[in-house]
């Protein structure tokens, strides 16, 4: 959860300093809460499942598993859409 704060607070100084528009504004705060609250999420079953389930069980492994996986699908959406956001405004910078 704190690197992806961190990375929050980076892209947000980022979108100050490239001037992005409105809409690509609207674009990362709703990926921001995707990949904010997928890590939320994760914490609440991951804690869910230690309380319920403090011995070592294989379905527990899998279905935290599953959980972070979630948050890595979130991550890899919201690296896409940085990168088709930001990368254009990189490039015009250097060339």
């Amino acid at each position: 959860m704190r690197v992806h704060v961190l990375l929050t607070v980076i892209v947000i100084i980022l979108g100050f300093v490239f001037q992005v528009s409105f809409t690509e504004w609207v674009l990362l705060f709703l990926t921001f809460g995707l990949v904010l609250s997928s890590e939320v999420f994760n914490t609440a079953v991951e804690m869910l499942l230690d309380y319920l389930a403090p011995e070592w069980h294989p379905k527990v492994g899998i279905i935290k598993d599953l959980t972070a996986g979630g948050v890595l699908v979130a991550s890899s959406i919201a690296l896409v859409i940085g990168s088709i956001i930001f990368i254009p405004k990189l490039l015009a910078v250097f060339f």
